[in-house]
């Protein structure tokens, strides 16, 4: 088995104006504004060619602020099941959003948070 890297994060936050901000200026990230059903996202390539992106979520306020990291998978389930299997659990069951991406969020056992993804199918 291969390792699997760490491809995407995720910063979840009540004020995303000065999130972006912050990052903006400490890092000299600039985002784009992908705002949806869901509310704002702010997505960003953050390390260009070397690094990883990732973006910025805006919260209401009704749920902790967060920062999350995203291994890319094959199978966001059977992920899940390994992850159960070795201690860890599912926070956030698998899903699919509108654009094909499936994802979950679990925490190990230790209770530290991370996300998994598969990329939406190649449209052939």
């Amino acid at each position: 088995m291969s390792a699997t890297p760490i491809t995407w994060f995720e910063i979840g936050t009540d004020r995303p104006e000065e999130a972006e901000r912050f990052y903006g200026d400490l890092f000299g990230w600039t985002f784009t504004e992908e705002g949806g059903a869901a509310g704002s996202y702010r997505t960003t390539g953050a390390g260009g060619d070397t690094g990883i992106g990732g973006a910025i979520r805006a919260t209401d306020g009704s749920a902790p602020n967060y920062t999350i990291f995203y291994a890319e998978v094959t199978d966001v389930a059977e992920t899940c099941r390994r992850a159960e299997a070795a201690g860890g659990q599912v926070l956030m069951p698998p899903r699919t959003t509108p654009t094909g991406l499936t994802l979950a969020r679990l925490t190990d056992p230790t209770g530290n948070h991370l996300g998994v993804f598969a990329s939406p199918p190649a449209q052939g």
